[in-house]
This record gives C-alpha cells, structure tokens and sequence, in this order.
C-alpha cells in the first residue's frame, strides 16, 4: 500500500538473541525528513501494513507529510512470519530493542519515538518499563497499555471457552473465514457464520469473534470505506492461544503479567516505577469492544503517581479498536492528535 503511493521502502533484517528472522521497514517519500525516527509496532496477528490501509491519508502519510522519519517494525507476531507460539516477553526481551537499535544505528539517532498498538503497545511497553529502549523518548500507544480490562462477554470466553479451544489446537486464524482447512476451524467457522451477520466478510466475522466482544469488535462499520472493509480481508491470521492465555491471568490480575522467566523482566509490570524517562502519550477509542477504555485510564492513573503532568490521556469519541487507525476519518479525527503528542518530545 505504502508503495502503490510512490513512496520508498528499505527493509532491514535483523535476528534476535534468540534466532528470530525479523525486520523493520524504512518508508521515505521524496522530501527529506526533518524530524526524528518514529517506529510503528502492530498488534496480534496482523503485520506493519495494518498501519498503511487504503484511506486518502494513512498514519504513515500523516507522519510523513510531518516530517518524521517512519519505521514500521514486522515482529514476531507478525503475519508475514511462519505462526509461531510467541509470548508478550519473547517480544519485549528480544524483539523490540533489537528494532530499536537497528533503527539507531541505521539513522545515527541517539533517541526516537514511538507509536505503538494493542500487543505492540503491550509488549512494548514491557520493555520500555524494563528499561530495554532507553533510547526512547516519546510513547504513543493505542488501546491498551500495561492494565488490560476486557468487556464481560470476553472475559467469559478467556476464562470458560479458552481452556477448551486450546486442548484442540494452538491456534486461531482470522484466515478460516476464506477457508477452513481443519475440523476444528470448520467448527469455529460454522460458529461464527451462525451468531455474526453484520456483515458479508468472512474474516471480519472471525477477527470479531477472535479478539472482542462486539458486531464487529474492533471497528465500527461506519468508520471503514469499502476499500479498507476489504482489504482487511488478507490482513489477519494466526495467533497462538498461547497469548491468550498469557492476557487472561494479566487480565485477572488487573496488570501484565509476565509468562516466562526471563530476567531481564520483572514478573508484573504496572506496579513498580518504571525504568524509563519516556513522555507517554495514551489513545483509547471510546466505544473499543476488544479492550476497553479503562484500560488507558487506569495505566494514565498508575503513570500520573510518580508524574502526574508529564503524560496525557486522549478518549476518542466515536472509535473503537483498530478504527483509530484504519478509520476514514481519522487522519482529520486522530491523527493530528498524535503527531501533537509526538512533537512535544524533542
């Protein structure tokens, strides 16, 4: 998509300290960029092309045209990537300080920003808490951050149905819309096809049952064009129940949870000051039905006891999950809005 608008894109491998293949992709158009690196880091299950949809004005022409330099990062969640059982820590501890650092030694920058999404805000943030990106300076995060809160619909699916699904496969797949090609994914796809008619796209239906609570659970129809409702249709696909298990006993807990023993990380995060000096800038869309509002409020809540005027809380009316960045809409709604936050940290 970045591309079909004449932009430049150089992809830059790299692996991580525990041998994945990953990469972040520099996007240029033809004027120079006059402000600092900015990385994009997606969500579950998607890749770093969830930020360039099909609107007039993405969030990459947007920071683009602000003259940032704009780095989309492919991590381990990504969809481009062979599925594989990732966690929130595997992420945090080994892929996006690696991202960090080859956007530093590949700019000469000794400090960037960030924009991050759902898992990408997640985990990110698990690093930035840890102080793993101190190169950091600046934090844009969408939906959730370090206090995940779900609506009730979900956390009965987390808590009953999970347990169940996870003794019959490791993952879920978006993709089983199209085609199902498992007894399993036929049983979820009939499922789905049974209780979601708000709309003809098989792999809408699926990511609403997959991730939320809603008729559709990450955007409203309303805020997509035709376009972007089916395109998104090859933007989704697996991912490892594992995670799920992982959000759900942070969910119980109120804060992220670690779900393995790495020592560069703390075992919950959310609690204890972090080990950052990052300015964070936190998004919510207000009627988002795969995590909730609150969810924002109460990590602004925990960042405002050591630093109650440094950090900002935005509650967007009228927006949901992934529509605060796909939305026609929101390069007038949103957008302007972020790159605000991102211009305050020099």
């Amino acid at each position: 998509m970045a591309k079909a608008k004449g932009y430049s894109l150089n992809t830059v491998h790299f692996t991580t300290a525990d041998g994945k293949q990953l990469n972040v992709i520099n996007v240029r158009a033809k004027q120079v960029p006059d402000k600092s690196p900015v990385l994009l880091v997606h969500g579950a299950g998607v890749r770093a092309d969830i930020f360039c949809a099909p609107v007039e004005t993405s969030i990459v022409d947007a920071l683009l045209e602000a003259g940032y330099d704009v780095w989309l990062e492919n991590w381990r969640a990504s969809i481009d990537f062979p599925a594989n059982e990732w966690t929130l820590d595997q992420a945090a501890v080994f892929d996006h300080p690696a991202a960090v650092n080859v956007v530093c030694e590949q700019t000469g920058a000794q400090q960037i920003k960030a924009l991050i999404h759902c898992q990408g805000s997640t985990s990110f943030c698990m690093s930035a808490a840890a102080g793993l990106v101190p190169q950091v300076n600046a934090i844009v995060s969408n939906a959730v951050s370090l206090h995940p809160m779900v609506p009730k619909w979900s956390n009965f699916k987390l808590s009953y149905m999970l347990p169940v699904v996870r003794k019959l496969t490791d993952y879920l797949n978006p993709q089983w819309g199209k085609h199902a090609p498992t007894a399993m994914a036929k049983v979820i796809s009939a499922m789905v096809s049974m209780t979601h008619h708000e709309c003809n796209n098989p792999v809408c239906k699926q990511v609403s049952f997959t991730y939320g609570s809603g008729f559709p659970a990450l955007w409203s129809h309303e805020n997509l064009n035709e376009a972007t409702h089916d395109w998104l249709r090859d933007e989704f696909a697996a991912v490892p129940l594992r995670f799920f298990t992982q959000i759900t006993a942070s969910i119980k807990k109120g804060n992220l949870l670690s779900a393995e023993k790495f020592d560069q990380i703390p075992t919950e995060f959310g609690v204890k000051p972090l080990a950052t000096n990052a300015r964070f800038s936190l998004f919510a869309g207000q009627d988002n039905l795969c995590f909730l509002p609150q969810s924002q409020e109460k990590t602004f809540e925990y960042l405002c006891q050591t630093d109650s005027d440094r950090h900002a809380l935005f509650i967007l009316k009228g927006y949901g999950h992934l529509d605060v960045f796909m939305g026609k809409r929101a390069a007038e709604d949103v957008f302007p809005l972020m790159i605000e936050e991102l211009d305050k940290s020099a």
